[in-house]
């Protein structure tokens, strides 16, 4: 199993502890294998595998993917997202949900 594929899984695991409700989860074309299978039979997740159907030259930007992309830019607008500055895990959690909710308030 590559750490890819170890990752995902403890991310899955830590999802179905937390009680979450995700159904359907989006990911690279790295994501391919039994890994897919493991993870839909033991956790129940759908995986979704985002994959560009363009094969000409240029960037055509992928839907799904554009969604993060564009949220991981606005989190750049943060001072203490765009670089480590957090010394725990737990403060930068906590900073990327004041981000959050900043880019809520800004919409309201």
């Amino acid at each position: 199993m590559s750490t890819r594929s170890k990752a995902a899984y403890l991310l899955m695991r830590v999802l179905k502890e937390l009680g979450s409700s995700v159904k359907v989860i989006l990911a690279d074309g790295g994501y391919r294998g039994a890994i897919i299978e493991t993870i839909k039979k033991v956790f129940g997740y759908a995986i979704q595998v985002v994959v560009s159907a363009y094969k000409e030259q240029g960037f055509r930007p992928i839907h799904k993917r554009w969604i993060v992309e564009r949220t991981f830019s606005w989190f750049d607008d943060n001072r203490r997202l765009c670089r480590n500055y957090e010394l725990t895990f737990d403060s930068a959690e906590e900073m990327v949900k004041i981000a959050s909710i900043r880019l809520l308030l800004n919409k309201i």
